[in-house]
């Protein structure tokens, strides 16, 4: 198996964990706010109730663009390699390496530091379409294209 399956399999269970944690929440905010409507403390439960339900919506929202960012992932064949640097390219530079998929983070795996960039990212735009010893300059710091899965 090639470094960019494991790379795509890394990702992707870490989206599953982040979206199963978030779904967890959700479930206890449920218990919590179907607890806090038994209680009549007045303005203290009403407060209570506000805030449990903000706290929902905000767990809504994350859940949604996990979900959003897993249809991505989903999109991208990992066994796919390009001479140059597209959706789903792992591309190793001189400053490291970067999945071009969607923005999940660092991640240390075999040894490496990868980062997950979404290909509308200032990085992912520039890095898109080079081919190997292809320089790119952001933000004063140069990148050379060593390699491309």
């Amino acid at each position: 198996m090639r470094f960019k399956e494991n790379v795509y399999r890394a990702y992707r269970q870490l989206l599953d964990e982040k979206i199963m944690q978030v779904q967890q929440t959700l479930q206890d905010l449920h218990k919590s706010a179907a607890n806090e409507t038994k209680s009549t403390a007045g303005d203290k439960h009403e407060t209570a109730l506000a805030m449990l339900q903000i706290e929902q919506e905000n767990k809504r929202k994350q859940l949604s663009e996990f979900l959003h960012q897993k249809t991505l992932l989903d999109k991208i064949d990992p066994t796919i390699v390009s001479t140059s640097v597209l959706n789903g390219s792992l591309v190793q530079t001189d400053k490291g390496y970067f999945f071009i998929s969607t923005a999940l983070g660092r991640i240390t795996l075999e040894g490496k530091t990868l980062f997950a960039l979404s290909p509308a990212s200032p990085l992912g735009q520039k890095l898109m379409h080079l081919k190997i010893t292809d320089r790119v300059q952001l933000n004063e710091r140069s990148y050379i294209v060593i390699n491309i899965e």
